[in-house]
């Protein structure tokens, strides 16, 4: 596995590539890399010819308050299970080489970040579409991919690619959970014990809900209520958000048609998680 910090030398490897005609399949990360990152990678290895690994932690994604200095990071291990996952080029540049000094340049999608994590943690899409704009640039990628656990993520990034004609195809990974159901993710490291055995009440709540759903319950605001009795009844869980909205402008509905995501977003503490169903009638 190469590896590289700096764009220079990234952009030389990989115009060596192209030129070869390889496919280039490559996987955003912030590092601290768990199962949820390594089964994107295993896809990624299966379906091009070179797999590239980005891990930055990106700190136009953080607003005030946020945990970007507190963010998880090991860089040394992250080396490890990304080459024992097939990585031909990972690359973990530096705050100063992806922002130089004097970088004015943002991309910015709308409508699609109003809602869900866009009204809690304003300017942060923003961010994330800047700095995957900027890797696609430097990796031309044939296929990038991204987890459900970030759906909305996910739905922003889509419409990044379409409405600025970029030439590759986002591929969009499950969530990868834990054995009880919790969402894998690089922020569970900060949960207490007791907080960690609370927190798979997110999954268990959206699970009930499709179990409500199946047994023919309609009513998006009954949906909702019995998830934030459920996730409110948590001694020290501080719920952030629950809808359910369609899956073309994220916008709430008031009945369950077609199809639809549920997601909720919750603090223990000063760790927020969320997580997420797609539910389709």
């Amino acid at each position: 596995m190469q590896v590289i910090d700096n764009i220079t030398a990234l952009k030389d490897v990989i115009g060596k590539k192209k030129k070869k005609g390889l496919r280039i399949g490559l996987v955003p990360t912030m590092g601290f890399l768990h199962e949820g990152h390594l089964s994107l990678m295993r896809a990624a290895k299966a379906e091009n010819d070179c797999m590239v690994v980005s891990i930055f932690v990106n700190p136009l994604q953080f607003g005030v308050g946020e945990d970007y200095v507190e963010y998880p990071r090991d860089l040394e291990g992250d080396k490890k299970l990304a080459a024992a996952a097939g990585c031909d080029l990972l690359f973990s540049p530096s705050v100063r080489e992806m922002y130089p000094r004097g970088y004015a340049t943002f991309v910015e999608v709308e409508r699609l970040t109003n809602s869900l994590c866009g009204l809690s943690r304003p300017g942060h899409f923003r961010g994330v579409t800047t700095v995957v704009a900027k890797l696609f640039n430097l990796v031309c990628p044939d296929r990038a991919y991204f987890g459900q656990k970030d759906a909305q993520q996910a739905f922003v990034l889509q419409k990044m690619v379409a409405d600025l004609n970029m030439d590759l195809q986002l591929i969009i990974g499950p969530t990868i959970r834990e054995a009880d159901g919790l969402a894998m993710s690089s922020r569970n490291k900060y949960l207490t014990p007791a907080q960690r055995k609370e927190a798979v009440t997110l999954y268990k709540s959206l699970q009930e809900a499709e179990q409500s759903i199946a047994a023919g319950e309609r009513e998006a605001e009954v949906l909702k209520q019995a998830i934030s009795q459920r996730i409110s009844a948590i001694k020290g869980a501080c719920l952030d958000y629950v809808e359910i909205v369609d899956t073309t402008e994220l916008c709430p509905v008031l009945l369950i048609s077609g199809k639809c995501l549920i997601a909720v977003a919750v603090r223990f503490g000063q760790t927020r998680l969320i997580d997420n169903v797609i539910v389709e009638v």
